[in-house]
């Protein structure tokens, strides 16, 4: 088995220079195939699933993962292969649409926050609350002034669950260009995936450059110490899944989650017939 610390780390450092022009979305770290990689991806599953269960068995933190991409750039399919085998009962995932009128009604943040992680949960955000600055601006909904103040509140934001004792993991999933116009052509002719196709696609896929212009701001303005972001190259699927597993195995290594001290007495303990 490959050891997974010769994974590029992909993480985006404060005040670091980002230009998502040169970054190879189809990087493939020290793996040729997924075949060569199988072995590590199985054993970050076999991880997180542990520390998965310490981590809601101590109660006392919490791991909120964020996914934003392009249409077609593989949140869902990350979260499938990611969490297979995580206790449902620990993890959840919750996928922002449009907001409803009442959610319009309170600040941009409000939908965002109720759904957070609790205590000793992992929550997985497919689409986030960077929408507002990334979605909402690209699409002119709301006047620039508006979209540009987001930043701060939103770095305020991520402090405040941070001081709350969740820590938080930003993953951009990068494609190219040429693999999303592919990703599109096979939900148009497989069958099983017609359904995802949405029209609508094809008018953000014009706006290719602007949304790259707004993910490039949202993540240098953004990655903090407290919340970083990595950008993962998520051309290859099965390596886009192995960086997201192995990334979120490290951080909750580094949490350190714990199983609580047992009660007093349990050796004298007899199970009555």
């Amino acid at each position: 088995m490959t050891d997974s610390a010769t994974i590029p780390s992909y993480r985006v450092d404060p005040g670091d220079p980002l230009d998502l022009s040169q970054i190879d979305p189809g990087d493939s770290g020290p793996y040729t195939s997924s075949q060569a990689a199988d072995a590590d991806l199985q054993h970050n599953r076999r991880r997180l699933e542990e520390l998965q269960g310490r981590l809601y068995a101590e109660h006392e933190q919490s791991l909120l993962v964020v996914l934003q991409a392009l249409d077609a750039g593989g949140k869902d399919g990350a979260i499938k292969h990611v969490f297979e085998g995580v206790n449902p009962q620990g993890a959840y995932v919750h996928a922002f649409k449009q907001p409803t009128p009442e959610e319009l009604d309170h600040d941009f943040l409000w939908r965002y926050h109720q759904h957070t992680p609790s205590r000793g949960m992992i929550g997985i955000f497919n689409r986030s609350y960077y929408e507002e600055v990334l979605a909402v601006r690209v699409r002119r909904l709301v006047p620039a002034a508006v979209w540009q103040s987001r930043y701060e509140s939103i770095n305020n934001f991520e402090r405040l669950l941070k001081d709350s004792r969740t820590t938080i993991l930003k993953f951009y999933l990068h494609i190219s260009r040429e693999e999303q116009k592919q990703r599109f052509e096979s939900r148009l002719t497989e069958p099983d995936k017609r359904w995802k196709f949405n029209m609508g696609d094809l008018a953000d896929r014009a706006l290719w450059d602007d949304y790259m212009s707004a993910f490039q701001d949202a993540i240098g303005r953004c990655s903090t110490d407290l919340a970083p972001w990595y950008v993962v190259p998520a051309n290859h699927k099965w390596y886009r899944n192995l960086v997201v597993a192995s990334t979120i195995v490290q951080t909750l290594e580094r949490m350190d989650p714990r199983f609580p001290a047992p009660q007093e007495g349990l050796d004298e303990v007899a199970i009555p017939d």
